[in-house]
C-alpha cells in the first residue's frame, strides 16, 4: 500500500534541544483563539508544554499604565502596550534564551478581568508573582504581542523555532478588539478607540514588521462589509470569512495534500493557500501537527 504523503516531512534539520513556538499578533487579532487550537494539538500529541503570556512582560499594572499615558499626553508623546516603553523585551528575550538552552525560565500572569483576578484575590490589571516554569516540559509556547520582535537592542525572533502570525485585516482586528475590550474587559468605547489611535506609531514599528519574520501567517478576511469597524455591531463569523495562509521559509509544502483535505481551498499565489474560514481549525491541525512532531524529533522546520 502506498504511503500517504505528509505536508512537511521532507524538510527537517537538527534544531534546539528545547524548542520554542510563538504565536504573535496584535491586541484583538485572535491569538487567544489560535492558542486554544495549539493546546488541543498538544493534548492530542500528549505534549507537556510550558507557557508564557506576552502581557506578563508589560512593565506596568493598569493603574500605572493609565498614569504613564496621562504623563505622555501632557508631554506631547504617545505610549502604548505595543512599544518598548511599556514592555520588557530584554526579559522576554532572556526567558526565550534560557528555555532554549536549559529548558528553564520564569512566568507570571497579567490579570485582565475580575474573573481572572478573583482566584488570586487581586484587582484586575495587576500581575501575579513571578514563578519558575514547570520542569521537564517538551517545548515552550508563547502567545502575545511580541513573539517575533526585533529592536536595536533585542532580538526575540532569533530564539523561536516556529513563529506563527495571526493577522486579520486591520478593520476586522479593530472590530474584534472593540467587542472584546468593551464586553469582556469592561473598557469604554471611547477608551478603546483612543488606544487604537495612541498605539498607531508602535503598531507600525513593532507589531507589523514581525509578520515578515513568521514561518506561517493566518490572515482572516471577512466576506461581509467591515468598512466602518467602529460602527460594527458584531464580529463576522468564521463562515463569513476566508483565511489566507502564507508560508515563509517552509519548503516542500505538500499543497495537493492540503487542497484535498480542505474542501473549497485554493492557491492564490506562491506559498499562499486560501481556505474557507470554517476550515481554519482543521487547517491549523493539519499544518501545525506535522511541524510540532518535527521539532520534537530534534529537527528544524526551516
Amino acid at each position: 500500500m502506498e504511503r500517504q504523503s505528509q505536508p512537511y516531512e521532507e524538510k527537517c534539520f537538527m534544531s534546539a534541544k528545547h524548542p520554542i513556538i510563538a504565536v504573535t499578533g496584535s491586541s484583538g487579532a485572535g491569538t487567544t483563539t489560535t492558542s486554544e487550537a495549539f493546546r488541543k494539538i498538544f493534548q492530542q500529541l500528549n505534549i507537556r508544554a510550558a507557557e508564557l503570556e506576552g502581557d506578563s512582560f508589560h512593565y506596568y499594572t493598569r493603574p500605572e499604565m493609565d498614569q504613564k499615558i496621562r504623563e505622555s499626553y501632557e508631554q506631547g508623546r504617545h505610549i502604548s502596550y505595543f512599544g518598548p516603553e511599556a514592555n520588557n523585551f530584554g526579559l522576554l528575550e532572556k526567558n526565550f534564551a534560557d528555555y532554549g538552552e536549559k529548558g528553564s525560565g520564569q512566568f507570571r500572569k497579567y490579570l485582565h478581568t475580575y474573573d481572572e483576578a478573583m482566584p488570586y484575590n487581586q484587582a484586575p490589571g495587576t500581575f501575579t508573582p513571578w514563578e519558575a516554569l514547570p520542569e521537564e516540559t517538551q517545548l515552550l509556547f508563547y502567545e502575545g504581542l511580541h513573539g517575533g520582535v526585533i529592536t536595536k537592542d533585542y532580538d526575540v525572533a532569533k530564539h523561536v523555532d516556529l513563529l506563527v502570525g495571526v493577522v486579520p485585516i486591520v478593520n476586522l482586528e479593530w472590530i474584534q478588539k472593540l467587542r472584546r475590550d468593551i464586553n469582556e474587559r469592561g473598557h469604554s468605547r471611547e477608551a478603546v478607540m483612543d488606544s487604537v489611535v495612541r498605539s498607531m506609531d508602535d503598531y507600525i514599528n513593532y507589531i507589523t514588521p514581525q509578520f515578515s519574520r513568521t514561518h506561517i501567517n493566518f490572515q482572516r478576511v471577512p466576506t461581509v462589509d467591515t468598512s466602518n469597524p467602529f460602527a460594527a455591531k458584531a464580529i463576522p463569523s468564521l463562515d463569513e470569512s476566508f483565511v489566507v495562509i502564507h508560508f515563509q521559509g517552509l519548503n516542500n509544502i505538500n499543497f495537493p495534500h492540503l487542497l484535498a483535505m480542505l474542501q473549497g481551498s485554493f492557491i492564490s499565489n506562491m506559498n499562499t493557500l486560501v481556505i474557507p474560514g470554517g476550515k481554519m481549525g482543521l487547517a491549523m491541525e493539519l499544518i501545525i501537527t506535522s511541524l510540532i512532531k518535527c521539532l520534537l524529533e530534534g529537527k528544524k522546520i526551516v
